[in-house]
This record gives structure tokens, C-alpha cells and sequence, in this order.
């Protein structure tokens, strides 16, 4: 039996571990890095062991440190997570090896499905349709998709659509690849413009039952990396019989390789209902809680029972019934009777093993009823409503989705009824890896969160989801929340019409912009002003007395749409300010302002950290910058200046000083957070300065190439 589980991972997927350990009587141990000395997955473990270093290669891919950790705290279990060592057949063999359980599939199964070259091979031979690849890529193959053989979550993908790209997007490709997973090794495929991302949950214990646990859709990505995930899937819903065909495929997968485990077997679509095999992460899958939501099984806790022997049958929870073939009730069964039926028949009992409407057939004939009341498409029963996931990243979709690095003052979501945890009804999960205060570092990936809506069909589910996120207080770093929220309330995205191209074809430029518009922001940059006032007033300060007065007090904010000058002057007949005729000041606190527009009663909340300000209201969240009446000449940047819009280090530099540069012509490139970033010439002229090279590290707004532009 196991007793204590050390997680060899990090944030919010090793507080979820930690939550189903508690629910089992399981002791909990983490693990840290020094920029992980204060997250809050060590402070919740019984026991935390420090891995010395920063970055993952010195720290969480150092798996004979982790093992060692696990002796040392008593751990007689290893719970992987996802990324970094979950994947690796090796770290497995020595877990094993040290007389420690395994929390995962077999060592041989990762190794088979490790490399997807290798895997598309078994799969074929499985009979599981795949995408050929492409050996030697000519005009009549583009696009294609290169993609890294020995990893995921869109590190060292490229598409390529012209011949004279394939060159240096193949480098670009192996350096991604190697610095993420140790192996430079690529491949190319027929990359589909309009591809639905869609995967199989399956569940394997040592005595060869494989459930497949419903299927979800992962199509809304960017950077080939997935944003928004759902279950069940809306193409899968109305294509009839696709279902069936998609877990008779993902069983046929599992069973090639002997599987065991929690795994997620991943399908490219097309709008016909036609699917190709693309990967099987042998692994708990981010977007996991969207099945949990839906069928009301906790995937941790069956991870870790199978770890333990237990067979699928004896830990079925309260509200599932054994696998049912994949298809809706009333679709027509034209399958022979699927493994997991008893020799009877049988096709419905619950854990207890109480009998349900069920219908016997004698083994091995075809199936020509419907699907017993009760059943659903997950193979559990009953199914309960639609799960919409985000993950909610630190990063500016405007600017290249580039990757935000620093505190996050403030983080809360309306509405929130479970954390880390199956719900029981529908509402608002949370699954975050940072609480108030917590440092984002530049050493992983920058997800702070992911929220899950869980509601009886799939528009309350996306609407809810969108109201808690726009609602939601999210202080300190630029985020994807507004391009959540646009997608969710997308009409194309509520009538199911989503794939891989979504946000290049509605275009980033829209989905991106911020929930507030100009004159939301006016008006919160008012209030801004107003609650500084406040506080002022509080400590007994004055507030920009004169004794003149006609002057009115004035303030400057700056925003990422520009600068906002605030006006305005308290009279007897109340407040004036520029351009709001019909304003009426109702009361201002050092974080409340109540404004009434026209007639219209306004409620502002402001936050105030330092050298930002943070406004919530109902017309959109608004970030605001004070800016000083005088600037230190010393900190200005010369004209032409590229400064590193994050920390990183510099692995590839393209020019020289003195060099003639191209407006968009790539200069350098500069790696944080678990990708390359693309630093360009903002307008021809001469490359005058490059204070950097390869191998280099740099500060965030460090000073990284200037360029003298042409006269």
C-alpha cells in the first residue's frame, strides 16, 4: 500500500496530487527549486525537499535527485505529473529500480510512445489511421508541420509553407527541441489548416481492462499549444457514430502497448468526422479536470489505486457503471460486444454491483438495441453536463503571446466552489499554482491558472466561464483573460465551430483587444485619481491643494493603449471634470469609487501596488501606470533602442554590428519561459549597436541591439 507520494513536479499539478492524497490518508512530499522556496505547493506538502538551482535541468529533470528525495522524506511512491519527467521511460526504470512505486505506465509503454515517429509506426500497424510523414519535402507537400519526436505542448513545432523557410525553421525546430527535451530529432507531416484537436481519456489497470473515460476537444490553441478545452466534444456530439469509432481506436492504441494507467490517446479531425492518430501522452493530461467535471470520477485517485493493484471494477466510484461502448443512447450499435462486457452479457452494474437496466446479448453477437437507459458516451454512467476549461496564462496575445514575468498581486475568480477537486454540482472549479504575492519566475511555463465551468449544457457552461473571468480581480502581470473571455462569447465558438485556425482566421487582433475600450479606460483612470484623492485625505495629506481655484488637479496614467490625462475639481456644486458633463461623484474610498454617468450608476474598485494601479468594474478591467511629473533623464533608452521585452538568455544571434537590417528582419533570438522568442529590426537602417551575444543572460529591458534607422 502507499503511504506518502512525492511529487516530482511543480505549481498547481502537484497541489492537485496533494488534494486526492488527502482524501486517500496518503502523506505528501514536494520537491522546490530555489525560485520555488516560497510557491505554494511546499508549503501545503507534509515534507518539501530543496533542489539547488533554478532552471529545470538543474533542478526538476534531475531525476536521481528526486529519487533521492523521496528516500530521504520517506516517499514510498512517485507521482510524476505532466512535463518534465512524466514522460521519461528512464526516470521510470530508476523509480522502479529503487524500490519505489511507480505512479504511471510501464517503463516499455513510454518508451513506445516517447517517440512519435516510432509510435505512428505501432499505430499503423494497430490499425489506427495516422498522417503519413514526409521524407523529402517538395512544393506539392506544403504546408507541413515540423514537429519534435520526443516531446509536446508546442515546443519545437513549426509550419512551413515555402521551401526556401524549411531550412531555418528546422533549425529553429532542433534547437526548441533540444533545449526542451534533450533530442534534436524532427519530423515533418501534412499539416491540416483546419484541424479539430481531438483525444481520448483512458483508464488501464494490470489486469487489461482499458476504459476510454469520455473524449474532449482541444481545438482553440496558439503556438500549436492548447488554450481552451472542453467535454464532451461539440464535433464528436454531432457527428453520429464518430464516438464509437474514436474510443475503438484509442482502445486498439492502449491494448498495442499494454497499457496501464491514466493516458490520453490524441486524434487530429476533420469536419467530417474523419480522425488521425497524432500522439498518446502516457500521462495525466492539464486539461484533465474537464472529464473529472463531466463524469464525476477523480482520475488522480484511480491513477494511484491501479498503482496499487486494484482492479478497475473494485474502485469504480459510486456514480459509475462499467464501460459502455462509445456511442450515444438511441445511436444504432453495430459493434460485437466490446472488452470490459462480462461473459453475460451484462452491460450495466455499478461498484456495488446492484443491477441496472441493462440489456443481455450473448457474447459475441452484434449489438442491435440501443444503449440501455442511463449509459453514455464516456462509458460511465450517468454523464453530467458540459466542462469548458481555460488556462489562464501571463503573457500579451498583442504582442506575440509574449511570456510575463514577476508578482502577481491579486488573483481572484467569482463564483469559485471547488479547487483541486471533483465538483458536486455544477459551478466554478479553480486548479492554480499561485496565490496573492506568489513570483512568476522565468524559469517555467507561465500558466497561473486553469478554471473549469461546469454546467448543465455547453452555453451556460462558456457564458458562466466568461462572466467569472471578465469579473475576475487579476493584478500585477498582463494576461490572456480578455482573449479568454472574447473567444467564450464568440458566436462562432458557441455554435461548436472551432479548430485549430480559430484565432488566425477571427483574428488575434480582435480576440485580443481589452475588455475595457478608450473610454472605459478614461473613466477608470478618473476613479483612479479619485481613490488616490481618498487616501490622500486619510493620512491627513493634502491632495494638490491650491489656493487658486480655478486650477483643477490633474493626473497622467499611462496604459498599453497610451497615455490618459485625468482632469477635475471639486466645486460646491459638486465634482467637474473634463469631459463628463452629466457626472456625479457618490462617494470615493481609498479602494471604492462610486460614479454616476449620464444617469447610470458606476462602482469602480481600485488597487493600488507599486507603480501600478489596477481598476475593476463592470466595464472591463483597466492597468494603470502613474506617470511622474518628472522622468530621470539617465533611465531613457536611445532612440532605436530593442530592449528584452523578458528576462532570458540569448541563444542564437543572426547579425553583426554595423550590419544593413530589414524592417522585420530577425536579429536575434532570446529564450524564457520554455520557449524561443524572435527579436526583429523595427525598421531598416544600420544595426549601430549589439551589446550581446549567444549564451548570453539579460535583464528584462536590457538593452539587446539598437538600429539607426535610414535617413
Amino acid at each position: 500500500m502507499i503511504t506518502s507520494v512525492l511529487v516530482a513536479n511543480r505549481g498547481e499539478i502537484a497541489r492537485r496530487v496533494f488534494r486526492t492524497c488527502r482524501t486517500l490518508g496518503i502523506g505528501c512530499v514536494a520537491v522546490y527549486s530555489d525560485a520555488d522556496a516560497a510557491a505554494p505547493h511546499v508549503h501545503e506538502a507534509d515534507a518539501a525537499v530543496r533542489l539547488p538551482g533554478n532552471s529545470p535541468a538543474e533542478t526538476y529533470l534531475r531525476g536521481s535527485l528526486i529519487i533521492e528525495a523521496a528516500v530521504r522524506a520517506g516517499a514510498d511512491a512517485i507521482h510524476p505529473g505532466y512535463g518534465f519527467l512524466s514522460e521519461n521511460a528512464d526516470f521510470a526504470r530508476e523509480v522502479i529500480a529503487a524500490g519505489l512505486t511507480w505512479i504511471g505506465p510501464s517503463p516499455e509503454a513510454i518508451d513506445q510512445m516517447g517517440s512519435k515517429i516510432a509510435a505512428k509506426e505501432l499505430m499503423a500497424a494497430a490499425g489506427v489511421p495516422i498522417l503519413s510523414e514526409v521524407d523529402n519535402v517538395a512544393e506539392s507537400d506544403l504546408p507541413v508541420l515540423i514537429k519534435a519526436s520526443a516531446g509536446g505542448g508546442g515546443r519545437g513545432m513549426r509550419i512551413v509553407r515555402t521551401l526556401e523557410d524549411l531550412p531555418g525553421e528546422l533549425e529553429a525546430a532542433r534547437s526548441e527541441a533540444a533545449s526542451a527535451f534533450g533530442d534534436p530529432t524532427v519530423f515533418c507531416e501534412p499539416y491540416l489548416e483546419t484541424g479539430r484537436h481531438i483525444e481520448v481519456q483512458i483508464m488501464a489497470d494490470q489486469h487489461g481492462e482499458i476504459w476510454p473515460v469520455g473524449e474532449r476537444e482541444c481545438s482553440i490553441q496558439r503556438r500549436h499549444q492548447k488554450v481552451i478545452e472542453e467535454a464532451p466534444s461539440p464535433l464528436v456530439e454531432r457527428t453520429p457514430g464518430m464516438r464509437s469509432r474514436l474510443f475503438a481506436a484509442a482502445r486498439a492504441a492502449a491494448s498495442a502497448i499494454s497499457y496501464t494507467g491514466a493516458g490520453t490517446v490524441e486524434f487530429l479531425a476533420d469536419d467530417q468526422g474523419r480522425f488521425y492518430f497524432l500522439e498518446m501522452n502516457t500521462r495525466l493530461q492539464v486539461e484533465h479536470p474537464v472529464t473529472e467535471c463531466t463524469t464525476g470520477v477523480d482520475l488522480v485517485r484511480l491513477q494511484i489505486l491501479i498503482a496499487q493493484g486494484a482492479h478497475l471494477r473494485s474502485i469504480a466510484p459510486p456514480t459509475a457503471a462499467f464501460p459502455a461502448p462509445g456511442i450515444r443512447q438511441g445511436d444504432p450499435l453495430d459493434s460485437t460486444l466490446p472488452q470490459g462486457s462480462d461473459s453475460s452479457g451484462q452491460l450495466a452494474s455499478n461498484a456495488s454491483g446492484a443491477s441496472s437496466s441493462a440489456t443481455t446479448i450473448p457474447p459475441g453477437e452484434p449489438l442491435i438495441s440501443t444503449l440501455p437507459q442511463g449509459y453514455d458516451s464516456s462509458g460511465l454512467s450517468p454523464v453530467r453536463g458540459h466542462a469548458i476549461e481555460v488556462r489562464l496564462y501571463a503573457e500579451d496575445p498583442a504582442q506575440d503571446w509574449r511570456p510575463q514575468s514577476g508578482v502577481v498581486h491579486r488573483l481572484a475568480v467569482p463564483g469559485v466552489t471547488s479547487e483541486f477537486t471533483v465538483p458536486g454540482e455544477p459551478g466554478l472549479r479553480l486548479d492554480s499554482g499561485v496565490q496573492d504575492g506568489s513570483t512568476v519566475s522565468v524559469f517555467y511555463d507561465p500558466m497561473l491558472a486553469k478554471v473549469i465551468s461546469f454546467a448543465p449544457t455547453r452555453d451556460e457552461a462558456a457564458l458562466g466561464l466568461a462572466g467569472a473571468l471578465a469579473r475576475a480581480e487579476i493584478h500585477g502581470l498582463t494576461t490572456n483573460r480578455d482573449l479568454l473571455v472574447r473567444v467564450l462569447r464568440h458566436p462562432e465558438f458557441l455554435a461548436g465551430n472551432t479548430d485549430t485556425a480559430f484565432l488566425d482566421r477571427h483574428g488575434l487582433a480582435v480576440l485580443a483587444e481589452p475588455l475595457a475600450d478608450k473610454d472605459a479606460e478614461a473613466v477608470s483612470a478618473l476613479a483612479a485619481a479619485l481613490a488616490d484623492a481618498a487616501a490622500r485625505r486619510s493620512m491627513d495629506v493634502p491632495s494638490g491643494w491650491r489656493n487658486v481655484p480655478s486650477q483643477p488637479q490633474r493626473k497622467v496614467y499611462s496604459t498599453a493603449s497610451g497615455d490618459i490625462e485625468v482632469t477635475y475639481r471639486h466645486t460646491r456644486a459638486g465634482l467637474v471634470a473634463d469631459g463628463y458633463p452629466d457626472l456625479r461623484l457618490l462617494s470615493a474610498e481609498p479602494d471604492a469609487v462610486v460614479l454616476e454617468l449620464a444617469g447610470v450608476r458606476r462602482a469602480f474598485r481600485a488597487a493600488v501596488y507599486p507603480d501600478v494601479v489596477c481598476v475593476d468594474s463592470a466595464l472591463g478591467p483597466v492597468t494603470l501606470t502613474p506617470v511622474p511629473r518628472f522622468t530621470d533623464p539617465s533611465t531613457q533608452a536611445a532612440p532605436g533602442s530593442l530592449l528584452a521585452p523578458m528576462p532570458g538568455t540569448v541563444v542564437r544571434v543572426a547579425v553583426s554590428a554595423g550590419d544593413q537590417v530589414e524592417q522585420g528582419q530577425p536579429l536575434l533570438w532570446l529564450e524564457a519561459m520554455k520557449m524561443e522568442h524572435k527579436i526583429t529590426a523595427p525598421a531598416a537602417g544600420t544595426l549601430s549597436s549589439l551589446p550581446v551575444a549567444a549564451g548570453q543572460q539579460v535583464d528584462l529591458g536590457a538593452v539587446l541591439a539598437v538600429v539607426t534607422p535610414l535617413e
